[in-house]
């Protein structure tokens, strides 16, 4: 992935890079998020940046969360959006809108959640969007990034997203949020929708033979 931004609409359509959705998207929440769901972490109401296919939003809303999912991508809002009126989900919306740039939300979310938006963003986007999830958050308001970490993908891989180093990550949320704890994690992934990847890729698989690549999971908050 260069720094130039991705055709994601084109990527949901299926005729992007991948073959099919980003295999970071598995039809279900990450992992490392739906633990923190169980554990009571997140607040409503919550945003849901960069949602894709929203399976994170629609869990959340099938709990009782209030959820808004944002993503640049028409085509996946729209099937997130089919997919909460089926489910019967009423506090799941979701809307198209630059995750750079975005307004009309200020001070609403409890909670923001990025469940591997921030190494798909063009760097020179990161903090236009940190800025406006900021803008969106209520006083008191918890960010949680979940973002492949640094060396993730072989370095001559054509098409990857821009994975981040530990410091990095610090250095580009501490200029608009506190941040509380940076740990390691992992993010799991269809791995063979990659194209040039290899299918032996050095890394665990989960039960369901889905890659866990190494990944940087952060916490942090917006002060009172």
């Amino acid at each position: 992935m260069t720094s130039d931004a991705m055709d994601w609409d084109g990527v949901y359509r299926g005729d992007g890079v991948f073959s099919g959705p980003p295999p970071w998207n598995i039809g279900e929440p990450q992992p490392e998020l739906a633990a923190l769901h169980r554990q009571g972490r997140f607040r409503s109401d919550v945003l849901d940046a960069g949602c894709g296919h929203a399976e994170l939003s629609l869990a959340l809303a099938q709990d009782g969360y209030t959820v808004v999912g944002l993503d640049i991508s028409p085509t996946a809002i729209a099937a997130a959006n089919q997919a909460a009126q089926l489910r019967g989900l009423a506090t799941a919306s979701f809307a198209q809108a630059d995750i750079t740039a975005f307004t009309g939300y200020d001070g609403r979310f409890s909670t923001v959640l990025d469940s591997t938006l921030f190494h798909s963003l063009p760097i020179e986007g990161r903090d236009g969007y940190l800025r406006s999830v900021h803008r969106a958050a209520a006083p008191g308001a918890q960010l949680f990034i979940l973002a492949f970490a640094k060396g993730a993908f072989p370095a001559d891989l054509e098409t990857k997203p821009h994975e981040v180093e530990e410091a990095e990550l610090r250095d580009a949320v501490s200029r608009h949020w506190t941040v509380d704890e940076i740990r390691p994690a992992f993010i799991h992934a269809n791995a063979l929708q990659m194209p040039g990847l290899s299918a032996d890729v050095p890394y665990d698989r989960d039960e369901k033979d889905r890659v866990k690549f190494p990944a940087f999971l952060l916490t942090a908050h917006k002060p009172e």
